[in-house]
């Protein structure tokens, strides 16, 4: 590993010369917006798909959000606002979308984008050989049609609600990928987008490079460079940080409120928290025989002391999660049944369904010993902490429970995919709109798919679909609340918690602002000043 790190380290001293040393405060002025320099972040696994209709991962999405753009986007305040498309109008029944798109957009092998790639992008999503979870939005739609190059048109059966930010998905070069099998296709390792950056180099396992698109529609990039370093170990990740091999990173809450916190480390970064956009859980493969009983798993999260989890884990920078949504969504039922820690009732939920203490404390139910794996990922310690404090406590009630912790991608494809496991700690990204349909409606259980618990519920089902069909959001938080019930009675995850988002960022990158969007929303703006740059090439040089 260590090897492999001073590898990389050397590669970029030759790609890049370095400026002058930092001199004390020196990054404290803002200077002013200037073209250049680089920021290098890292990532704990790999990506593994650049085309973003076919990956399911967050390593590949962090990196094709770069590459490509959607007809419409969020912006910093969370409203819907236009990116590839200028413009929109509703039909006065609100089944119709017309969009009007930008005329001066590009791709990055230079051919002009057109309403013809919107609907190429459409039709393969929504095509049966495509292996995606993200068809379902699209199979809502009646009629798609290029109206000309520049204005394309989607008609639905039925009110759909999640329908204009639907239109987010990132948008495919049909020029390229018609007529081809998109699984093979080179895009998969070397994408070509309309965004803000183009593919420069992928050194699998290493990092992958990105170089600012200077046709960007919305101006070229201030930041000339991106490079995502593979480092799978938070620990080395960390080590990166402090000593300058890295820009930017996550922080766990010990690092962010104990190990940052000296001089240096202020002199050189700024620190930046607010409430993530996603929630950590539990989730039981609701096949397993001991699994589909709704009073084990509800036993199971009462035997889990969340809190404890936030004070001793997280030390304090996260909240206690009930359900798929965020306390500060419109969504949220704050009234939603409630899991204290509480092992006594956990026992007793346990003897209701059956199960046995035996003479040494083991919990059987028809002689089979109570015994499952959690599986989490490698390069996560805090998800490895709170399977071994909940391996702690169901040890307590008579459940042995082992970890098992596994590289990203063999995790995803040999486990998840496959459905092999008992239980998995991971996390879910919290969407804007409240729409949930891929994770917990019954059709999404196919491989690749996101309901991989096996989650089925007929009401659940009905709600999900219902939300979609109404523009009324009083109607639509009567869905999603009474989903959440359902949610909380079942209790097909221990939701544990919701982290904030805690991040370390190198001073003289300049105009991160966080926003309810996160701090990402408006990353093309970003700039280091001139006299602060670190990384230039032969030609910024000159």
């Amino acid at each position: 590993m260590a090897g492999r790190i001073a590898l990389g380290l050397l590669a970029l001293l030759l790609i890049f010369s370095c400026g002058k040393k930092e001199e004390i405060g020196k990054y404290d002025d803002p200077g002013q917006p200037a073209y250049g320099d680089t920021l290098i972040t890292s990532s704990i696994g790999e990506a593994s798909n650049l085309i973003p209709l076919l990956a399911t991962d967050g390593a590949s999405h962090d990196i094709a959000g770069y590459i490509y753009n959607g007809l419409v986007k969020y912006d910093k305040d969370l409203k819907i606002v236009g990116d590839l498309a200028e413009s929109w109008d509703f039909s006065p029944d609100q089944l119709t979308i017309t969009f009007h798109l930008r005329k001066n957009v590009r791709w990055q092998d230079g051919k002009p984008f057109t309403a013809r790639d919107v609907l190429y992008t459409y039709k393969v999503t929504i095509d049966p050989k495509t292996p995606t979870a993200y068809s379902s939005d699209f199979l809502m739609v009646k009629k798609a049609e290029a109206l000309d190059d520049y204005t394309f048109r989607v008609t639905y059966d039925k009110p759909f609600a999640p329908a204009l930010i639907s239109w987010g998905s990132s948008i495919l070069p049909q020029h390229l990928l018609e007529g081809k099998d998109i699984t093979t296709s080179p895009l998969t390792r070397s994408p070509v987008g309309t965004g803000p950056y183009k593919l420069k180099e992928w050194i699998a396992g290493d990092r992958i490079v990105l170089a600012a698109n200077p046709d960007y529609f919305e101006g070229r990039p201030y930041i000339s460079r991106v490079i995502a370093r593979v480092i799978p170990d938070p620990a080395t990740q960390f080590l990166e940080l402090k000593n300058g091999g890295i820009d930017m990173a996550n922080l766990t809450p010990l690092q962010f409120v104990r190990q940052t916190e000296y001089p240096k480390f202020n002199r050189e970064y700024n620190k930046i928290k607010y409430l993530g956009f996603n929630y950590v859980y539990l989730g039981y493969n609701l096949k397993h025989p001991f699994f589909k009983d709704k009073r084990v798993r509800q036993a199971l999260t009462y035997a889990t002391n969340r809190q404890e989890i936030i004070e001793g884990i997280l030390l304090g920078q996260g909240v206690v999660a009930d359900g798929p949504y965020k306390p500060d969504m419109w969504a949220y039922d704050p009234n939603v049944r409630k899991y204290p820690y509480d092992p006594k009732k956990a026992e007793a939920l346990l003897r209701d369904a059956g199960f046995v203490k035996g003479a040494d404390g083991r919990l059987s139910k028809d002689g089979k010993p109570f015994e499952f794996t959690i599986m989490t990922n490698q390069g996560n310690d805090v998800r490895i902490h709170c399977a071994e404090l909940i391996q702690r406590w169901l040890a307590a009630l008579g459940i042995t429970v082992k970890i098992r912790v596994i590289e990203w991608a063999a995790f995803v494809n040999q486990f998840i995919d496959a459905r092999k496991f008992d239980a998995v700690l991971l996390a879910w990204t919290i969407p804007q709109d409240p729409d949930i349909f891929d994770i917990w409606h019954s059709s999404k259980q196919g491989t690749k798919e996101l309901n991989f618990m096996g989650f089925e519920n007929r009401e659940v089902d009905e709600l999900l679909v219902k939300a979609r069909q109404t523009f009324d959001q009083e109607e639509r938080k009567r869905c999603y609340w009474r989903i959440q019930e359902i949610l909380a009675e079942e209790q097909p995850y221990t939701f544990l918690f919701i982290p904030y988002a805690t991040v370390a960022a190198q001073k003289r990158i300049k105009g991160i602002e966080p926003a309810p969007a996160g701090i990402t929303y408006n990353f093309t703006k970003w700039y280091v000043p001139a006299d602060q740059q670190r990384y230039r090439t032969e030609q910024e040089r000159k």
